[in-house]
């Protein structure tokens, strides 16, 4: 299925159905952390298949316009792509990030404050390493350092 598709109303992470939790299961079992790294795993390959793609293209598409304006186009539509693509580096950097914290059974729990940020926004949000309540606070100090 892909990302960003619904299947029974709830949204998919890189086609991996939300985790469906058992009533009194512990936070950040086995199959709670065998679900993420499965959506991380997932989430990496597509960043990772969409670089190639861009290699390929740029590699096929690239020409030496004579017309100066069609050579202006194309370097900017390439400029346009290798932004996105180092913000998609960057992303997969911190997926291998996480994914060592699940190796490191320190992953599902607030750097900040060590509360644990919960299934849903994790769901949300899988590279999340702050609960809502840290990450809301950082978030009003960054705008007011900023203005």
């Amino acid at each position: 299925m892909p990302e960003g598709t619904k299947k029974l109303g709830v949204l998919a992470i890189a086609g991996v159905d939300p985790y469906q939790g058992k009533p009194g299961e512990e936070y950040m079992n086995d199959n709670q952390l065998g679900h993420f790294r499965k959506i991380l795993d997932a989430w990496r390959n597509q960043l990772r298949e969409e670089v190639d793609r861009t290699l390929s293209h740029m590699q096929d598409e690239a020409a030496n316009f004579p017309d100066p304006v069609d050579r202006a186009a194309q370097e900017e539509e390439f400029s346009l792509e290798l932004r996105a693509r180092d913000r998609e580096r960057k992303l997969i950097k911190k997926i291998e990030k996480t994914l060592q914290k699940i190796e490191d059974d320190d992953f599902g729990f607030c750097d900040s404050c060590g509360i644990e940020i919960g299934i849903r926004r994790l769901e949300a949000r899988p590279t999340a390493d702050q609960c809502i309540d840290c990450k809301t606070l950082a978030e009003i100090k960054e705008k007011q350092m900023a203005g």
